[in-house]
């Protein structure tokens, strides 16, 4: 069994304990991962703040990726005390309610941008952080989905927003390989997220899901968080800039 004892991992994107974020933290932490982990706002920290203690966790700082001010402070705060990171996870996605549940061809340039921006840029702009603390390599991750490449009813937007996550995945992998540093998205099928629940007929996707896919089960945190456990180890030192379904088969199917 591997471990990652010792390893230093940043955590961004908890929302709840039903959050894909939560599962990868608990399952880095089983494995002897050390934790930071963030919380988006002061509306956000009565929910995060447990979970981040229960975790152990040796960070805890909020975290608005769009505040360059506030990345930089996450990132400053792990060089002082740990003075490296092994580990990156990205766990967040946005895009304005009314551009989400329009048609693609309908969005705003705004939300568009704006969607782009937090659930694609930040991704780059952390690695970039990163990348300077990382001197022995590390693993950086997001999370995607199938609508990235399968138009996915009700998906709308996110559907090229992922799709762009992910090139975005093959690019920074090809170009930190040398070093040693490891980028791959983690694309989970549907399960019920906060997030997702601003998905309009969510439930539906849900409920084919779980008639499509071969095992006819949903996808759950713990499945991500087992996924993201093992890239982040020293077993998976050569794989890099893979997008790895966690769904049960449904990507496969017609």
């Amino acid at each position: 069994m591997f471990s990652l004892q010792g390893q230093k991992a940043l955590i961004v994107g908890i929302a709840n304990e039903n959050s894909i974020a939560y599962g990868c933290a608990q399952a880095l932490r089983a494995q002897g991962a050390d934790l930071a982990v963030t919380w988006l706002n002061a509306k956000a920290e009565p929910y995060v703040r447990p979970l981040a203690e229960a975790l152990g966790a040796e960070i805890m700082m909020p975290l608005d990726v769009s505040d360059p001010d506030q990345l930089g402070a996450v990132f400053d705060e792990i060089g002082a005390r740990w003075g490296r990171l092994d580990t990156l996870l990205h766990s967040i996605a946005f895009a304005p309610r009314d551009d989400l549940h329009g048609r693609v061809i309908d969005c705003s340039a705004a939300g568009f941008a704006q969607a782009m921006d937090i659930s694609v840029h930040s991704f780059l702009r952390m690695i970039k952080l990163a990348e300077p603390l990382m001197p022995h390599g590390g693993t950086c991750l997001s999370v995607s989905f199938f609508g990235a490449s399968r138009v996915v009813h009700h998906y709308n937007m996110m559907g090229p927003v992922k799709a762009a996550l992910e090139s975005s995945v093959r690019y920074a992998a090809a170009e930190l390989g040398e070093k040693g540093i490891r980028v791959h998205a983690l694309s989970p099928g549907p399960l019920a997220t906060r997030a997702a629940s601003g998905i309009s007929h969510f439930d539906e996707l849900l409920s084919v899901a779980a008639q499509r896919a071969p095992t006819h089960q949903l996808t759950t945190i713990a499945d991500v968080g087992a996924m993201a456990a093992f890239l982040a180890s020293p077993e998976a030192r050569n794989l890099t800039g893979g997008v790895h379904d966690i769904d049960g088969g449904y990507s496969i199917t017609a």
